[in-house]
């Protein structure tokens, strides 16, 4: 792949999932040029699984043949744990194909251009620094909310890594060590408590413990609470549900919290939330907001911006295009 003189550079953006890759052309705006997706294959091998990658990358190049000679780069989230550093996918739990594999090492092989990965709230966080709602801070953290919870942290424009490369799990920071057992195995992690499938269980506790009140919930998982979800919470939630705002009223209260303990230990310049569960949230930003100096020792924390995030489903396409980016 090379590029003209005087043509705009573009970057190929890989977001790698367990059951499917989406890959899009990203200009140096961060526009989305044109995007695909197709199948990854997780359980048939190393070879497999690379040749999935290939495959998405080719489609969308094939997309637009005239934008491929001008792709200078292709930045990849994957699921972790993986080391940015060396290229290498070491073992994510979702990703059995792949064991301490040099993923950045065997594209760049195909394609000749240099290819970063990272893990997907990282790469989206430089994605928010580079075009988004961080454009312009130094220090920003950065939380996607859906399933579960994904951070990443930018300070003068380079996500922090740490050691290792294993810095930025805030979905992993305990606030209760008496509280339900995470799928990490840490008690009382704010992903177990705040993330999607953790409003849905808040949702079917109060529905379960008040047979006879009605609400919008109930009706739209047609009278069956098991099959209630975080998305049902959101939707009655806007229709005036007053049990669904009990709901998201508690989870703001414990996200409340969490971001104020990451507020006393980075005193970021802005926090931006991502993710499906931001949606619903957005309209209680200032409630969060409101309660942080109560779980804050700094007295300036209402002075910190709390953004929702520029890019939504297409978070892991802008974050891996940042990933060969260059700082504005």
């Amino acid at each position: 792949m090379t590029q003209g003189p005087t043509e705009e550079r573009l970057i190929i953006g890989v977001d790698i999932g367990g059951t499917k890759i989406a890959a899009g052309m990203v200009d140096s705006k961060g526009e989305i040029k044109c995007q695909t997706r197709t199948p990854m294959v997780s359980d048939d091998g190393a070879g497999a699984g690379l040749a999935a990658v290939i495959s998405a990358i080719d489609a969308i190049s094939a997309s637009d043949p005239q934008k491929r000679s001008r792709v200078h780069g292709i930045g990849i989230c994957s699921p972790g744990p993986l080391d940015p550093k060396t290229g290498v996918v070491v073992n994510p739990p979702n990703l059995p194909c792949w064991r301490n594999f040099p993923l950045a090492a065997e594209v760049a092989k195909v394609y000749g251009v240099p290819v970063q990965i990272d893990n997907d709230a990282n790469g989206a966080a430089l994605a928010e620094v580079r075009w988004g709602a961080g454009r312009g801070h130094g220090t920003v953290f950065y939380a996607t909310i859906g399933t579960g919870i994904g951070t990443g942290i930018v300070f003068g424009g380079r996500i922090y890594h740490g050691r290792t490369g294993a810095a930025g799990e805030g979905g992993h920071m305990s606030i209760d060590y008496r509280g339900p057992r995470c799928g990490c195995g840490k008690p009382g992690c704010i992903e177990i408590l705040a993330a999607g499938p953790a409003i849905a269980k808040r949702a079917q506790a109060k529905l379960s413990e008040t047979p006879g009140r009605h609400s919008i919930i109930l009706d739209l998982a047609n009278g069956n609470i098991a099959d209630v979800t975080s998305e049902m919470v959101g939707e009655a939630n806007a229709g005036g549900d007053n049990l669904a705002k009990e709901v998201l009223l508690e989870t703001v209260e414990v996200l409340s919290l969490w971001l104020g303990n990451v507020v006393d230990l980075l005193d970021p310049d802005v926090l931006i939330v991502g993710g499906g569960v931001a949606a619903m949230l957005c309209p209680l930003f200032e409630e969060i907001r409101s309660r942080l100096p109560k779980y804050c020792v700094n007295s300036r924390c209402q002075e910190i911006p709390l953004l929702r995030a520029r890019y939504g489903a297409d978070a892991g396409i802008a974050g891996g295009a940042a990933l060969c980016s260059e700082p504005a």
